[in-house]
């Protein structure tokens, strides 16, 4: 069964993975890192939230998983904004539709807790 979430977290991994090694040819390690940590921590998030063990559970993970997007966002803002780093708007665009994905998600958890 096709999972929307975990295939766009994919997608997304995969994108970071391929930026990061990008950057680490021109020599920025740091958010090379950083980027390639928070990025590739989404999905894992994700993953595991399938397999929660209750309805909070999933909601933390998700959780997790939002603010691991929103870091992932704040190293994507300094690179384009940076003279010195390789901008990547396609990548900024698909974290973005992950992000909505990912609150409508939790939103509706949220909602539907009880």
């Amino acid at each position: 069964m096709k999972n929307p979430v975990v295939d766009k977290s994919i997608e997304v991994a995969l994108l970071i993975i391929e930026y990061c090694e990008i950057l680490e040819k021109e020599r920025k390690y740091v958010i090379a890192r950083q980027l390639l940590k928070s990025g590739t921590s989404i999905g894992a998030n994700v993953h595991e939230a399938q397999n929660a063990e209750s309805k909070a559970d999933f909601i933390h993970k998700i959780k997790i998983a939002t603010k691991e997007l929103e870091e992932t966002k704040y190293w994507l803002i300094l690179c384009q904004k940076s003279k010195n780093y390789p901008s990547n708007i396609i990548l900024k665009e698909k974290v973005n539709e992950l992000g909505l994905i990912l609150y409508k998600i939790l939103s509706t958890s949220i909602k539907n807790k009880n």
